[in-house]
Protein backbone atom coordinates (compact mmCIF):
# COMPACT_ATOMS: atom_id res chain seq x y z
CA UNK A 1 0.00 0.00 0.00
CA UNK A 2 1.72 3.74 -1.20
CA UNK A 3 0.41 6.46 0.88
CA UNK A 4 -1.04 9.14 -1.63
CA UNK A 5 -0.10 12.79 -1.18
CA UNK A 6 -3.36 15.61 -1.43
CA UNK A 7 -2.50 19.14 -3.00
CA UNK A 8 1.03 20.66 -1.15
CA UNK A 9 -0.30 22.11 2.77
CA UNK A 10 1.77 24.22 4.28
CA UNK A 11 1.50 21.97 7.12
CA UNK A 12 3.29 19.44 6.21
CA UNK A 13 7.09 19.86 7.10
CA UNK A 14 7.98 16.48 4.71
CA UNK A 15 6.28 15.83 1.59
CA UNK A 16 7.43 13.58 -0.73
CA UNK A 17 6.40 13.02 -4.15
CA UNK A 18 7.24 9.60 -6.14
CA UNK A 19 10.60 8.92 -4.70
CA UNK A 20 12.47 6.67 -6.14
CA UNK A 21 16.36 5.67 -4.95
CA UNK A 22 18.63 3.96 -7.46
CA UNK A 23 22.58 2.48 -6.21
CA UNK A 24 24.18 1.42 -9.55
CA UNK A 25 26.81 -1.44 -8.17
CA UNK A 26 28.51 -2.34 -11.01
CA UNK A 27 26.44 -4.06 -13.37
CA UNK A 28 23.52 -4.34 -11.33
CA UNK A 29 20.63 -1.54 -10.26
CA UNK A 30 20.01 -1.85 -6.63
CA UNK A 31 16.67 -0.07 -6.34
CA UNK A 32 16.33 0.63 -2.33
CA UNK A 33 13.17 3.08 -2.57
CA UNK A 34 10.34 2.49 -4.98
CA UNK A 35 7.74 4.98 -6.15
CA UNK A 36 7.39 6.59 -1.97
CA UNK A 37 5.04 9.16 -1.68
CA UNK A 38 3.63 10.85 1.44
CA UNK A 39 3.31 13.43 3.83
CA UNK A 40 4.55 14.14 7.16
CA UNK A 41 3.08 16.97 9.22
CA UNK A 42 4.33 19.56 11.58
CA UNK A 43 4.04 18.22 15.05
CA UNK A 44 3.82 13.94 14.01
CA UNK A 45 5.52 11.84 15.97
CA UNK A 46 6.46 8.95 13.38
CA UNK A 47 8.08 5.36 13.17
CA UNK A 48 9.85 4.51 10.00
CA UNK A 49 10.24 0.94 10.06
CA UNK A 50 11.07 -2.01 8.16
CA UNK A 51 13.05 -5.33 8.11
CA UNK A 52 17.26 -5.27 7.00
CA UNK A 53 16.86 -4.06 3.03
CA UNK A 54 13.20 -2.77 3.35
CA UNK A 55 14.41 0.56 2.62
CA UNK A 56 14.24 2.53 5.91
CA UNK A 57 17.61 3.63 6.29
CA UNK A 58 17.83 5.17 2.85
CA UNK A 59 14.46 6.86 2.92
CA UNK A 60 15.99 8.38 6.63
CA UNK A 61 19.04 9.40 4.10
CA UNK A 62 16.80 11.53 2.02
CA UNK A 63 14.57 12.96 4.24
CA UNK A 64 17.58 13.76 6.58
CA UNK A 65 19.01 15.58 3.18
CA UNK A 66 22.25 13.04 3.44
CA UNK A 67 21.38 11.80 -0.19
CA UNK A 68 19.31 13.15 -3.18
CA UNK A 69 16.78 11.06 -4.70
CA UNK A 70 17.11 9.39 -7.49
CA UNK A 71 13.96 10.45 -9.69
CA UNK A 72 11.13 12.34 -7.46
CA UNK A 73 10.30 15.60 -5.07
CA UNK A 74 11.17 16.35 -2.32
CA UNK A 75 9.67 19.16 0.25
CA UNK A 76 11.68 20.27 3.26
CA UNK A 77 9.50 22.96 5.42
CA UNK A 78 8.03 23.88 1.84
CA UNK A 79 11.17 23.93 0.53
CA UNK A 80 12.25 21.72 -2.57
CA UNK A 81 15.49 20.19 -1.68
CA UNK A 82 15.17 17.29 -4.39
CA UNK A 83 18.33 18.61 -6.26
CA UNK A 84 19.97 20.67 -4.15
CA UNK A 85 23.66 20.74 -4.37
CA UNK A 86 25.73 19.34 -1.32
CA UNK A 87 26.50 22.25 0.27
CA UNK A 88 23.21 23.50 0.01
CA UNK A 89 22.38 20.53 1.22
CA UNK A 90 24.82 21.06 4.47
CA UNK A 91 23.04 24.38 5.33
CA UNK A 92 19.52 22.95 5.19
CA UNK A 93 20.66 20.00 7.63
CA UNK A 94 22.25 22.56 10.44
CA UNK A 95 19.32 25.19 10.12
CA UNK A 96 15.90 22.40 9.81
CA UNK A 97 17.04 19.17 11.07
CA UNK A 98 18.58 17.68 14.27
CA UNK A 99 19.77 14.16 14.19
CA UNK A 100 19.90 11.76 17.14
CA UNK A 101 21.78 8.43 16.44
CA UNK A 102 22.12 5.29 18.46
CA UNK A 103 25.51 5.80 19.16
CA UNK A 104 25.37 9.20 20.60
CA UNK A 105 28.61 10.62 18.94
CA UNK A 106 29.79 12.76 21.92
CA UNK A 107 32.92 14.00 22.03
CA UNK A 108 34.59 12.63 25.04
CA UNK A 109 37.04 15.50 25.98
CA UNK A 110 33.84 17.77 25.85
CA UNK A 111 31.49 18.75 28.64
CA UNK A 112 27.84 18.21 28.14
CA UNK A 113 27.05 21.97 27.38
CA UNK A 114 29.88 22.15 24.98
CA UNK A 115 28.91 19.30 23.17
CA UNK A 116 25.42 20.99 22.85
CA UNK A 117 26.90 23.64 21.57
CA UNK A 118 28.43 22.82 18.61
CA UNK A 119 25.95 22.65 16.22
CA UNK A 120 25.58 26.11 16.30
CA UNK A 121 29.17 26.90 15.82
CA UNK A 122 28.06 26.13 11.85
CA UNK A 123 25.10 28.05 12.15
CA UNK A 124 25.33 30.89 9.72
CA UNK A 125 22.84 33.08 11.54
CA UNK A 126 24.68 35.37 13.95
CA UNK A 127 24.39 33.88 17.78
CA UNK A 128 26.59 35.34 20.41
CA UNK A 129 28.40 33.09 22.60
CA UNK A 130 26.02 33.74 25.35
CA UNK A 131 23.09 32.74 23.66
CA UNK A 132 24.58 29.85 22.30
CA UNK A 133 24.80 28.82 26.20
CA UNK A 134 21.91 30.17 27.00
CA UNK A 135 20.23 27.72 24.07
CA UNK A 136 22.51 25.13 25.08
CA UNK A 137 21.06 25.20 28.62
CA UNK A 138 17.48 25.70 27.75
CA UNK A 139 17.93 22.03 25.65
CA UNK A 140 19.51 20.21 28.62
CA UNK A 141 16.62 21.17 30.51
CA UNK A 142 14.27 20.20 28.29
CA UNK A 143 15.29 16.61 28.13
CA UNK A 144 15.90 16.65 32.21
CA UNK A 145 19.64 17.15 32.56
CA UNK A 146 20.08 20.98 33.69
CA UNK A 147 22.39 19.85 36.30
CA UNK A 148 24.93 18.05 34.25
CA UNK A 149 26.11 20.78 31.79
CA UNK A 150 29.71 20.78 33.39
CA UNK A 151 29.77 16.59 32.94
CA UNK A 152 31.91 14.67 30.37
CA UNK A 153 30.23 11.80 28.75
CA UNK A 154 32.32 8.93 30.53
CA UNK A 155 30.70 11.21 33.91
CA UNK A 156 27.49 10.07 32.43
CA UNK A 157 25.12 7.09 32.18
CA UNK A 158 24.01 5.91 28.55
CA UNK A 159 20.55 7.21 29.14
CA UNK A 160 22.52 10.27 30.06
CA UNK A 161 24.70 10.34 27.07
CA UNK A 162 21.62 9.47 24.63
CA UNK A 163 19.30 13.27 26.93
CA UNK A 164 22.54 15.12 25.71
CA UNK A 165 22.71 13.72 22.16
CA UNK A 166 18.65 14.95 21.64
CA UNK A 167 19.52 18.48 22.99
CA UNK A 168 22.24 18.41 20.79
CA UNK A 169 19.50 18.03 18.29
CA UNK A 170 17.75 20.39 19.75
CA UNK A 171 20.24 23.30 19.87
CA UNK A 172 19.32 25.03 16.55
CA UNK A 173 15.89 24.95 16.84
CA UNK A 174 15.46 22.63 14.13
CA UNK A 175 11.98 22.28 12.63
CA UNK A 176 12.63 18.48 12.51
CA UNK A 177 14.64 15.51 14.63
CA UNK A 178 15.05 12.55 13.17
CA UNK A 179 16.33 9.93 15.33
CA UNK A 180 18.04 6.59 13.67
CA UNK A 181 17.71 3.48 16.32
CA UNK A 182 18.34 6.10 19.15
CA UNK A 183 17.56 3.12 21.95
CA UNK A 184 19.06 0.20 19.80
CA UNK A 185 22.38 0.30 22.82
CA UNK A 186 20.26 0.55 25.77
CA UNK A 187 18.06 -1.51 28.27
CA UNK A 188 14.79 -1.54 28.31
CA UNK A 189 14.55 1.09 31.15
CA UNK A 190 16.17 3.59 29.72
CA UNK A 191 14.62 3.20 26.30
CA UNK A 192 11.46 3.63 27.74
CA UNK A 193 13.29 6.68 29.71
CA UNK A 194 14.06 7.79 26.39
CA UNK A 195 11.17 7.82 24.38
CA UNK A 196 9.89 9.56 27.54
CA UNK A 197 11.74 12.34 26.13
CA UNK A 198 10.84 12.58 23.06
CA UNK A 199 6.68 12.47 24.03
CA UNK A 200 7.29 14.90 26.17
CA UNK A 201 9.11 17.06 23.02
CA UNK A 202 6.62 15.80 20.62
CA UNK A 203 3.97 17.02 23.23
CA UNK A 204 5.44 20.70 23.10
CA UNK A 205 5.13 20.71 19.26
CA UNK A 206 8.08 19.35 18.38
CA UNK A 207 7.96 16.99 15.29
CA UNK A 208 9.90 13.28 15.13
CA UNK A 209 10.67 10.94 12.76
CA UNK A 210 12.29 8.15 14.26
CA UNK A 211 13.41 4.56 12.32
CA UNK A 212 13.45 1.66 14.18
CA UNK A 213 13.29 -2.59 14.22
CA UNK A 214 11.78 -2.48 17.41
CA UNK A 215 7.79 -2.85 17.81
CA UNK A 216 7.34 -2.06 21.31
CA UNK A 217 9.59 1.25 20.50
CA UNK A 218 7.19 2.24 17.51
CA UNK A 219 4.04 2.24 19.71
CA UNK A 220 5.65 4.85 21.38
CA UNK A 221 5.16 6.96 18.57
CA UNK A 222 1.73 8.48 17.10
CA UNK A 223 2.09 6.94 13.35
CA UNK A 224 3.86 4.22 11.88
CA UNK A 225 5.35 3.66 8.33
CA UNK A 226 6.14 0.41 7.24
CA UNK A 227 8.68 -0.62 4.35
CA UNK A 228 9.47 -3.64 2.51
CA UNK A 229 11.33 -4.02 -0.85
CA UNK A 230 11.61 -0.28 -1.42
CA UNK A 231 7.90 0.35 -0.80
CA UNK A 232 5.45 1.74 1.88
CA UNK A 233 3.26 -1.03 2.63
CA UNK A 234 1.77 0.12 5.84
CA UNK A 235 0.91 3.55 7.25
CA UNK A 236 -1.41 3.65 10.48
CA UNK A 237 -1.74 5.36 13.80
CA UNK A 238 -0.69 3.48 16.33
CA UNK A 239 -3.65 2.27 17.67
CA UNK A 240 -2.73 1.38 21.44
CA UNK A 241 0.11 3.67 22.28
CA UNK A 242 2.18 3.48 24.84
CA UNK A 243 2.77 6.17 27.30
CA UNK A 244 6.39 5.89 29.07
CA UNK A 245 5.50 7.62 32.10
CA UNK A 246 2.95 5.06 32.93
CA UNK A 247 5.06 1.98 31.19
CA UNK A 248 8.08 3.10 34.08
CA UNK A 249 5.63 2.76 36.47
CA UNK A 250 4.63 -0.88 35.78
CA UNK A 251 8.14 -1.70 35.42
CA UNK A 252 9.29 -0.45 38.80
CA UNK A 253 6.73 -2.28 40.27
CA UNK A 254 7.54 -5.10 38.80
CA UNK A 255 11.27 -4.95 39.78
CA UNK A 256 10.13 -3.69 43.44
CA UNK A 257 7.96 -6.81 43.29
CA UNK A 258 11.25 -9.13 42.55
CA UNK A 259 13.04 -7.54 45.29
CA UNK A 260 10.76 -8.68 47.71
CA UNK A 261 9.86 -11.78 46.99
CA UNK A 262 11.39 -14.34 49.52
Amino acid sequence: MESTVPGQSMTNIIQLEHIHKVYHTGEVDVHAVRDVSLNIGKGEFVAIMGSSGSGKSTMMNIVGCLDRPTEGRYLLDGVDVSHLHRDELATIRNQKIGFVFQGFNLLSRTSAIENIELPMLYNRQAITARQQRDRATQALQMVGLGERGDHHPNQLSGGQQQRVAIARALANQPALILADEPTGNLDTQTSIEIMGVFQKLNESGITIVMVTHELDIASYTRRNIIMRDGRVVSDQPVANRSFAEAELVKLRAAQKAVQLAP
